[in-house]
């Protein structure tokens, strides 16, 4: 959604480089690239005036002239900024002091309420909490059975006494809804209620019964992160309407411009709390701030992919891998490289993770044109292969390959080119586990040029001839004298004639010792 933005102030940036001051024209120049970027990524006019206005201000200021390089300074400043508008710090859920906490989404039909309750309902569940939906949306078609299913596919409970389609009572079924869950031993209750097409009095008066219902401790307000300048004219209706407390943000992978994200935490006063960015249950997660402005900025969110590999790996497999390949490359197999591989594919789409990583902005092209089958490709040669080709895959070899390239559906290259492949990564694992660095880095500790190291040597160089003397007596018995002279000043640490190598023997001239404090 972003990436335009991202383009557009790299561009302005790369300006900046290689000044090692700047001007009050370079500034003015900086700041009008910047508003366009973001009048162009559909930001609503009074936050680019007053984005813009804080970044001359600073810009302008002593942090930039005095700064040995202005260029990352006013990067910083941008990406400060950009956090302030996205709304500063993260938001957490507030949870009741007695369950159940009730949590009540509302917003505009279409929006993506329903699916974002599965969504909201499985991340609660992965942080130990025991969810509850509760279907309030009884007027759009099927909207009650889409719930049951999405609740089915989060592995969460679900409250539909009504089967919807225009019957029952909203209101009725979420009151009813907390009795329930006290009774079962929900903690978190999420209502989903229905959505409009548009702002109408009706849905107003709804929310609004069904907040009062159930006094939630959290209103969520769902908004279509692609509808633009919309979704902040519908944020500013439903927070004088019905009022609510944070703001989720849906569809945000997709190719809109993302003017919404970056407008309605500073128009409303309100934070996103939540960003859903696919179509699949795990694509959900909370909103931070400072990693969305690094990566608008192409600088990645580190953090983030750490969190995935938290929870996707387990520490007593990577211990026991580490330890596998501690021992040597040998250890390590292509059952142990299929269980890794499976391990990086649950942690999300491969072109997400990389563009989670600085500098990948760059290659945006490549990782968007990345094949994710190509791991499902690689999986089925695996899994083609024996038990024994797997454990030693040199015994692969022309009649095995072939074998296995009929039972993976794929050429024979290609199971030849997996086997190499795997032979240089294991090898490249053994060493960094074995404390030896990368390969190919030079100076590193075990490494090619690094001393003691398994770089070749090379043919003994010739030794030179000795310096010729003076056929001339005298100009000889000279160069004997200036010879003796500078071997008596090399046993000095100092190189100084006459110290006999001994610092305390040597004494400062006179005219640097009257510089010196008294006693010195």
């Amino acid at each position: 959604m972003f990436d335009t933005l991202s383009d557009r102030l790299a561009a302005t940036f790369k300006n900046l480089r290689g000044k090692g001051r700047l001007s009050e024209a370079d500034i003015d120049a900086t700041a009008r690239e910047i508003r366009i970027a973001l009048l162009e990524a559909d930001v609503a006019l009074p936050v680019v005036r007053s984005f813009i206005k804080e970044i001359k201000e600073r810009a302008r200021g002593a942090e930039v002239s005095r700064a040995l390089n202005p260029a990352q300074q006013v990067i910083k400043i941008v990406n400060e900024e950009l956090i302030g508008i996205l709304g500063g710090e993260t938001r957490r859920l507030r949870f009741a002091k007695t369950p159940p906490t009730v949590i009540m989404l509302a917003g505009l039909q279409g929006a993506g309420k329903t699916t974002l309750a599965g969504k909201l309902g499985r991340w609660l569940k992965g942080q130990g909490h025991s969810p509850l939906l509760v279907a309030c949306d009884l007027q759009r078609p099927n909207a009650v059975n889409q719930l049951g299913v999405v609740a089915e596919r989060a592995g969460v409970a679900i409250y539909a006494p009504e089967p919807g389609n225009g019957v029952g009572d909203p209101v009725a079924v979420a009151r009813d809804s907390i009795a329930h869950a006290r009774e079962k031993q929900y903690d978190v209750v999420i209502v989903d209620t229905a959505g409009r097409l548009g702002i109408d009095e009706e849905l107003m008066r709804q929310a609004a019964d069904i907040r009062d219902a159930v006094s939630p401790d959290e209103i969520l307000f769902v908004v279509d992160a692609m509808i633009g300048q919309d979704a902040v004219t519908t944020a500013e209706a439903f927070r004088d309407g019905v009022g609510f407390d944070g703001v989720v943000l849906s569809k945000l992978d997709g190719d809109a411009r993302g003017g919404a994200a970056l407008s309605i935490a500073r128009v409303t006063g309100r934070q996103i709390m939540f960003a859903s960015n696919g179509e699949q249950l795990d694509d959900f997660d909370a909103f931070h701030p400072d990693r969305m402005a690094s990566r608008i900025l192409g600088m990645g969110d580190v953090l983030s992919l750490i969190e995935k590999a938290e929870q996707t790996f387990s520490r007593q497999e990577a211990e026991r891998m580490a330890e596998k390949l501690a021992k040597g490359p040998k250890e390590f197999t292509l059952d142990d490289f299929l269980s890794q591989m499976e391990q990086v594919r649950k942690m999300g789409s491969l072109s997400k993770l990389l563009g989670m990583m600085p500098g990948m902005g760059q290659m945006r092209d490549q990782i968007n044109n990345l094949d994710e089958r190509e791991v499902d490709r690689t999986a089925a040669i695996i899994k083609s292969m024996t038990p024994a080709e797997r454990d030693d895959p040199k015994i692969i070899n022309g009649s095995r390959r072939a074998r296995i390239a009929r039972g993976s559906g794929v050429d024979v290259s290609a199971v030849k080119n997996l086997v190499e492949r795997f032979f240089e990564a294991r090898k490249m694992m053994s060493r960094m586990a074995q404390g030896g660095g990368m390969p190919g880095m030079p100076g590193m500790p075990g490494m090619p040029g690094a001393g003691g190291g398994t770089k070749k040597r090379g043919k003994p160089q010739k030794k030179g001839k000795g310096k010729r003397r003076s056929g001339n007596p005298m100009k000889r018995q000279e160069e004997e004298r200036a010879e003796a002279a500078r071997r008596e000043g090399a046993g000095s640490p100092f190189g100084i004639p006459g110290a006999d190598g001994d610092p305390a023997s040597f004494e400062l001239p006179k005219e640097f010792r009257d510089m010196l404090p008294p006693g010195r």
